[in-house]
């Protein structure tokens, strides 16, 4: 190398190397097809997608740990970690099976235990495994906020494990599995009954629907935590501890939306790959900024002061909204997608706490529940080429609305079934004095705070 710096001139000598090394690996370059450099660059990308899913896990932990209170953070922050260990291990040996295996119109794929080789989308179906497993650890993930503070965290283990074992892979079968729901057979149920098959591009109702009914029931099952309500029933805020802890958690959320959106493209190489991820990550940004406007103008509006635990909750409605539609609704609509799932989200939490008086601290049944169903509905109308709102008539609408309604009756079925199996047996909830003295030293014997 000095040798021939010693003959080049400065600033040319990288030059001079990169072309000796070009004609040197030509040879080796033209063995190299096109279409493996494709299948090369669409694995990188899945993979990268799959690290900023599994980016959400933070995010969805510091969210939840900062709208709760310190004497409980530690517990949050453990369930999170026990979501994606236990739900890796138990997706992989049997759930992926459960999910993709044995594809058609049936209710479930056969499970796998363990063995990969059933399954063949054209790319290497490990990096496909982790692809999908970051997705079911965010559908088990969302339930832990709405039964935060108040749950013993053995039980939760178990709720955990029935999620990402059970109840998200079945739903998975209908849609991404290759089953019913999902199914273009002019002959099959959906498009003989509605014309159109359902469509959830990244989960609006697959994974965020599903968490948020889980949710709703789960805190409908645990009932309220001490104090929350006063014996007139009104409702008494139970402020986080941390908004600073809760808003990098909001940040982090939307950097790993990125990957959860635009990733489920599952490639990347050629003009039509390259197009549609754009697309998908101008919407996915264009639905959250505006679901955080329209809380922060509505709170301002109603509240007469701007609600920043409110707004940062905003911009997860409009993710939510979007991931249903985000590949086939035009910027203006994604837009339109979050500015109404804002607006829902303001009146979900409200109705929910003051009317329906279900304590759900983070708010997780109005984020992923209502606004999962309504952006899965709101793709029905704002699709551009199949869309009511462009002329394309009501069955793709009608599709969506039956879609997100089956899967989520799905879910709360199971979920009755599950968490109601668990308070008649061994119960759900912790004791009053450990719910007031906080579950971090009772459950795991530390703190989060030193101080």
């Amino acid at each position: 190398m000095d040798t021939i710096r010693k003959y080049i001139p400065s600033k040319r000598w990288l030059v001079a190397i990169s072309m000796l090394m070009m004609a040197g690996g030509s040879a080796v370059a033209d063995t190299v097809s096109a279409d493996e450099v494709a299948v090369s660059l669409d694995t990188v990308w899945m993979l990268l997608a799959a690290m900023l899913v599994f980016w959400m896990q933070p995010g969805f932990a510091l969210c939840e740990a900062g709208f709760t209170r310190r004497k409980n953070a530690a517990n949050i922050l453990f369930k999170n970690f026990v979501d994606f260990s236990l739900g890796s291990i138990l997706f992989w040996f049997i759930g992926f099976g459960f999910m993709f295996g044995n594809g058609g119109e049936g209710f479930i794929g056969v499970p796998n235990w363990g063995d990969l080789s059933f399954y063949d989308n054209g790319l290497p179906i490990e990096g496909f495994l982790m692809f999908q497993t970051v997705f079911c650890a965010t559908s088990a993930t969302i339930v832990s906020g709405a039964m935060a503070e108040r749950t013993k965290f053995s039980m939760y283990i178990i709720c955990s494990i029935v999620i990402s074992l059970i109840i998200y892979p079945i739903s998975g079968h209908w849609t991404w599995g290759g089953g019913w729901l999902c199914n273009e057979d002019p002959t099959g149920f959906m498009m003989s009954t509605f014309g159109a098959s359902f469509h959830d591009f990244a989960g609006s109702a697959i994974v965020h629907s599903v968490g948020g009914v889980l949710a709703f029931i789960g805190a409908i099952v645990l009932g309220p935590r001490v104090g929350k309500y006063s014996a007139d029933g009104k409702s008494k805020a139970i402020p986080g501890h941390n908004l600073p802890m809760a808003a990098l958690g909001v940040f982090i959320l939307w950097l790993g939306w990125f990957g959860f959106n635009p990733g489920s493209q599952l490639a990347a190489s050629g003009e039509v790959n390259r197009l549609a991820i754009s697309h998908v990550l101008l919407t996915t940004n264009l639905a959250a900024v505006g679901g955080a406007t329209a809380v922060m103008f509505l709170t301002w509006f109603k509240y007469k002061k701007p609600s920043l635990s409110l707004t940062l909750n905003g911009v997860l409605a409009g993710l939510v909204g979007i991931t249903a539609g985000c590949d086939i609704v035009s910027p203006a609509g994604a837009l339109a997608i979050g500015l109404i799932s804002g607006v829902a989200l303001v009146y979900g939490v409200e109705f929910i706490d003051t009317k329906l008086h279900i304590d759900d601290p983070v708010g997780a049944s109005s984020v992923h529940g209502i606004c999962g169903i309504l952006g899965t509905i709101l793709t029905g109308l704002f699709a551009t080429e199949s869309g009511l709102l462009y002329g394309h008539g009501a069955g793709f609408l009608a599709a969506q609305t039956f879609g997100v309604l089956v899967i989520d009756a799905w879910a709360a079925i199971t979920g009755v079934i599950l968490f109601m199996i668990i308070k008649k047996t061994h119960g759900i909830r912790v004791n009053k004095r450990i719910e007031e003295e906080g579950l971090d030293i009772y459950e795991h014997g530390e703190s989060a705070y030193s101080a």
